[in-house]
């Protein structure tokens, strides 16, 4: 420290200078209180932060409060159950039998209204008038059998017989098969007919198919 009158240096604790005799006015008073030092943060000084970092902050908890909904596994779908010889053959003995009975009443009254034509004319049913009589009947009994099936097949895959029976047509998807499918089903069953091989293979057939489920990509399940 110096004197500001004469430059002097005077010792921190005089009051007045020792050269020239002048009152110091810069006089400094240190107390005991400790000097404040300014922080200063230095490249060898680690900074660190607290132990829980930010991302750690924003971490969600491992418990979560509150009721936990769970979505509910799928279960697979059960495996299809097919129609077996014994239960188709009773709903086709069925469904025969519905036809047979439409097609009877149907004849009944072809025959009284053909009766009733010829006797106008002075003419009744016999050699020659009988024939025309019949192919007009099988025409129209084989017509009513297609309309039958293909109607019944087309629009839910049930028949009367199937319906007894618990059973339905089905194509791969298990949906109803359309009027299409349903027709060309039912000609490849008047096609093999004859060849009752045709639905007896439905007896070593896996999948219970007979001959026209594998020509109209069809499958008889039960629905029950």
């Amino acid at each position: 420290m110096n004197c500001q009158n004469c430059d002097a240096p005077v010792a921190v604790s005089a009051d007045r200078c020792e050269a020239c005799g002048a009152k110091l006015l810069n006089r400094r008073r240190v107390f005991g209180a400790p000097r404040r030092e300014d922080f200063n943060l230095t490249s060898e000084e680690p900074f660190e932060l607290d132990e829980r970092t930010e991302s750690e902050e924003w971490r969600f908890s491992k418990e979560i409060e509150g009721p936990v909904f769970l979505a509910k596994r799928a279960e697979p779908a059960p495996a299809p159950r097919y129609g077996g010889f014994v239960r188709r053959a009773i709903a086709l003995i069925i469904d025969c039998f519905v036809v047979m009975l439409l097609a009877g009443v149907m004849a009944l009254m072809a025959y009284v209204g053909y009766k009733v034509g010829l006797a106008a004319h002075q003419r009744s049913i016999g050699g020659s008038t009988l024939l025309p009589l019949a192919t007009l009947l099988t025409a129209a009994a084989s017509f009513l059998a297609m309309t039958y099936f293909v109607l019944f097949h087309g629009t839910g895959g049930k028949t009367i017989g199937k319906w007894f029976l618990g059973l339905r047509v089905v194509d791969a998807e298990k949906q109803p098969i359309g009027y299409g499918r349903a027709c060309l089903r039912w000609i490849a069953s008047a096609v093999f007919a004859p060849v009752l091989l045709g639905f007896l293979w439905v007896l070593w057939s896996r999948e219970k198919r007979a001959w026209h489920d594998y020509l109209a990509g069809t499958w008889v399940i039960v629905d029950r």
